[in-house]
């Protein structure tokens, strides 16, 4: 029998191990990872390959068990999985970018001279814009449009408040629509004072003036998508949950998806519009990888900024006055139970206390005999002591930490010292759930996850305010925040076993930031970066 030297069978056996290495895409090694994964929470490496992760572990069982077509060095930094905002308007950001832009106005006259600066930069027929709150004002009443009405004769201005639940208009803009003294609509108030129309209208009566703003052409819903999936992306955000869409913009986004002209993963709630509910109800539930259209966006009421949250009390600003309810109970019911019926979610906008109840027990009753619906309440902004003991796994709470940081300078003069231990309990509701999805509700508050990351541990605004934190006892802890940007949130999509996690066999969306989030001083959090956005293994960003 023929003999062969050592070294070639060592030689041999190297070369015969390499070959039996299995090809993948990418290898990322030398990761501080948080995997949101519980049974294997912390790793330094993970291979990916056809878009998924395909293994989570060491650097040394890693770098010797795969052939890596890619490897990228993390030098230390800290990786999490793709951040999903689990209540935003992203459409609605995208168009914003066309508008004129009030966030951060600090009188009415502000707002008025960035309106005449975008107006000639612009020259567009129809002035719209976004982002004012007369809360952030030394005067902090709502305004009247005579002044609009002086500078814009001619054409017709419609600016909304900053929750989207009140606008200013002028008076081109009441005529095109057809508003005058006498115009009524239920689910909100066309404001008057002595008489007249103030050109103040918060929450439905806004429908009128929003008939006759002139629709934005494809190019510009095309190009809105698209800036918008840009800023989400520098900021690690691979999937967002946007809270109200036309089918037709939802087939648009579908459209540019399939041909990878938008690649942002999206949970797109549909509007309520009977036309839509009847129009979805009847074609089913649609998922791809990239898009999910499960469930119907409903508003119970509107905002504790300008009064059109529903209170069981009065305000404590305003005298006899209770908000109103955008959709009457028995209408919410009826659709209720029609949806019960159906494979979809329920995702409902309620903010006071009134409208919890109603959301909350209207839930509670037409979901008895049925499990892991996971029903949404959006914001659950305030919640009464007796709602928190019918909370069950059929509902999931989805709430906005930056809510309470923006809000909490007001919030107690329009709820009372009692009513606001029950607000912003986002502690007290994860306990009672085992559960939150958090999202930023932008462009009602600002895109960044490190603000929302920051109010939820800190409860404190970008000015470190207060000291101690806001209602501190309902602050979670950064282990309890990251799940819910990652995979609570994907859990109340009911998509927890395709992302969320860096978890085998999941989508390989991830993100690698300049500072670890996890132990960074708390107060440095707000300031972190996004070094690279990854979705399926690819740097989109």
């Amino acid at each position: 029998m023929k003999k062969f030297p050592l070294l070639f069978i060592i030689a041999l056996s190297v070369v015969s191990c390499q070959q039996h290495k299995e090809k993948v895409d990418l290898l990322v090694l030398n990761a501080n990872v948080y995997t949101v994964d519980d049974a294997y929470p912390k790793a330094e490496a993970f291979v990916i390959k056809d878009g998924k992760f395909l293994d989570v572990g060491s650097n040394d069982e890693l770098l010797n068990g795969y052939d890596a077509g890619d490897t990228l060095d993390a030098k230390g930094k800290t990786i999490v999985p793709g951040l999903i905002d689990a209540h935003c308007h992203f459409y609605g950001l995208g168009l914003q970018q066309q508008k004129v832009d009030l966030v951060g106005t600090k009188s009415y006259k502000e707002v008025l001279d960035r309106i005449v600066g975008f107006q000639k930069e612009k020259n567009v027929p129809f002035i719209t814009g976004r982002g004012w709150d007369q809360n952030d004002w030394e005067v902090k009443e709502f305004p009247t449009k005579e002044k609009l009405d002086s500078l814009f004769p001619d054409t017709p201005v419609a600016i909304t408040r900053v929750d989207g639940h009140a606008m200013i208009v002028n008076q081109k803009a009441l005529d095109l629509a057809k508003i005058t003294i006498d115009t009524k609509i239920e689910g909100g108030e066309i404001v008057q004072k002595e008489g007249k129309l103030t050109g103040v209208l918060i929450d439905n009566p806004m429908g009128l003036i929003r008939s006759v703003i002139p629709q934005p052409t494809i190019k510009e819903k095309i190009q809105a998508l698209k800036d918008a999936e840009a800023i989400n992306f520098s900021y690690g955000l691979t999937t967002v949950d946007d809270a109200g869409l036309s089918p037709e913009v939802i087939a648009l986004i579908d459209s540019l998806q399939k041909n990878d002209e938008l690649k942002i993963r999206m949970y797109t709630m549909v509007s309520n519009v009977p036309e839509y509910v009847d129009y979805y109800l009847e074609k089913g539930v649609y998922k791809t990888d990239k898009l999910n259209v499960s469930s119907f966006k409903v508003y119970a009421d509107g905002a504790l900024g300008s009064r059109g949250a529903t209170l069981k009390e009065p305000y404590s600003d305003k005298e006899n006055h209770h908000g109103a309810m955008v959709i009457g109970n028995a209408d919410f019911k009826t659709l209720a139970k029609r949806l019960a019926g159906s494979p979809f979610q329920m995702n409902t906008h309620a903010i006071g206390d009134s409208a919890n109840a109603v959301v909350m027990k209207t839930y509670y009753e037409v979901l008895q005999n049925k499990s892991d619906r996971r029903w949404r309440v959006e914001h659950a902004q305030v919640v009464a002591p007796e709602e928190f003991d019918i909370l069950n796994d059929n509902l999931v709470m989805s709430v906005q930490p930056t809510h309470a940081t923006s809000d909490m300078y007001w919030a107690d003069e329009r709820l009372g010292e009692d009513r606001i231990k029950g607000a912003y309990a986002y502690k007290k509701l994860l306990e009672k759930t085992g559960k939150v999805a958090l999202g930023t509700d932008y462009p009602v508050e600002h895109v960044s996850p490190f603000y929302t990351f920051y109010a939820a541990v800190a409860r404190k605004d970008l000015k470190q305010y207060p000291e101690g934190g806001f209602q501190k006892e309902n602050a979670l802890t950064r282990e309890e925040t990251l799940k819910g940007m990652t995979i609570w949130a994907a859990y109340s999509n009911f998509e927890e076993l395709e992302k969320g996690s860096i978890t085998v066999g999941k989508f390989a969306d991830f993100v690698i930031l300049e500072d670890n989030i996890m132990e960074v001083e708390e107060d440095q959090i707000p300031k972190i970066k996004v070094k690279t956005t990854y979705l399926a293994g690819e740097k989109v960003y």
